[in-house]
């Protein structure tokens, strides 16, 4: 992957690499990683590298292509238990029931299913590749 151009990615440590691991790819894979690393401005060598460190470290989780519909549910149901908490906020600390709570009521609810179906989802997912 030599003469690629790109930053090459930073060191943690002043240690200096010494060790190498050989990684082959086809012709498709390499042209999705290599875009990859553009995106980012760095050589194909680096970004490689950096994603390996950040899963081996678990600060990166790897989620399968088919779960990524879940993830859309998750960020979805969580915009809106947002915007249901701020409905909510607004009916006001008074104790008074303003026409409409039942719809926000109603809305929460669901909101917490689908958040629910969703987190138990990406749980199974997760405790199948543990």
């Amino acid at each position: 992957m030599a003469g690629e151009g790109g930053r090459r990615r930073e060191r943690e440590t002043g240690e200096r690499r010494s060790e190498r691991v050989g990684v082959a790819f086809s012709p498709a894979e390499l042209a999705v990683v290599r875009a990859a690393a553009a995106r980012e401005g760095m050589s194909a060598a680096g970004w490689v590298g950096q994603q390996v460190m950040a899963v081996a470290q678990h600060v990166l989780v790897p989620v399968s292509a088919d779960r990524a519909d879940v993830l859309r549910e998750l960020v979805r149901a969580r915009a809106g238990l947002r915007e249901i908490a701020v409905r909510l906020d607004a009916l006001g600390a008074d104790g008074t029931a303003p026409v409409g709570v039942e719809e926000v009521l109603a809305d929460a609810r669901a909101a917490v299913v689908r958040v629910d179906v969703a987190t138990v989802a990406v749980m199974r997912e997760r405790r199948a590749r543990t």
